[in-house]
């Protein structure tokens, strides 16, 4: 009869070791799941956010071809030029330029000033100080984050030299500039731009990452394309 009890709480023992095994089994094979989800969902977001960023650039040189066939099919008629690029330009509601570097493989488009999206928080962003590359010995000011969050655009900034080129595509021309000087500055929430007031020129501005330092990079106008 002893044996028969000892035989039966071993049985007993090993039935609760066995729904505690299956119990910890079911719970770590949840939580690898729910990493594995964590994981794909966090790779999913970032393909649909370059998918649309794809898409975005695709329609910006669209509308840039087409205000440039315009360019071509008209030249004596300047009103006329600029009425049907103003429309061309209210169409697309989503970039009003491109800004593209080689040598740090950046190429984003830009929302225009007085836009939600031209945020440094949400995009590169046209600062409200700054003039656009059309106008004669004006300055194009951009700023943008580094890091290495996902609006880090400006994160590799820093490896840029003086003669890198650097494009920005608007309103149906590209100009071609290349950088002429970087410097470094106190982050005080004001940036201290020093250039030549006699030349078309592009600034670049951000923070150098893990200090109190902003880069400013200054680039001048080589020509319009």
């Amino acid at each position: 009869m002893l044996l028969k009890r000892k035989e039966n709480n071993k049985k007993i023992k090993n039935k609760k070791f066995n729904i505690k095994g299956s119990q910890l089994i079911i719970v770590g094979s949840l939580l690898i799941l729910g990493g594995l989800s964590l994981v794909g969902g966090k790779y999913f977001y970032n393909y649909l956010q370059n998918k649309e960023e794809d898409n975005k650039l695709q329609d910006f040189y669209e509308v840039q071809e087409q205000i440039d066939n315009t360019d071509e099919e008209i030249t004596n008629n300047e009103d006329k030029l600029q009425e049907e690029k103003k429309e061309i330009s209210v169409s697309n509601e989503e970039y009003i330029a491109v800004i593209k570097i080689p040598k740090i493989g950046l190429e984003k488009g830009l929302y225009k000033k007085g836009s939600y999206n031209n945020n440094v928080n949400k995009n590169i962003q046209i600062l409200n100080d700054s003039s656009y590359p059309d106008e004669d010995n004006g300055n194009f000011i951009l700023a943008g984050h580094s890091g290495n969050g996902r609006v880090a655009y400006f994160k590799n900034l820093h490896k840029l030299e003086r003669e890198d080129q650097v494009s920005v595509f608007y309103n149906g021309s590209e100009y071609r500039y290349k950088v002429v000087n970087m410097y470094d500055i106190e982050k005080t929430g004001s940036a201290n731009i020093i250039r030549n007031a006699n030349k078309s020129t592009l600034t670049l501005v951000t923070c150098r990452h893990n200090t109190n330092k902003q880069i400013i990079i200054i680039c001048e106008l080589e020509e319009k394309v």
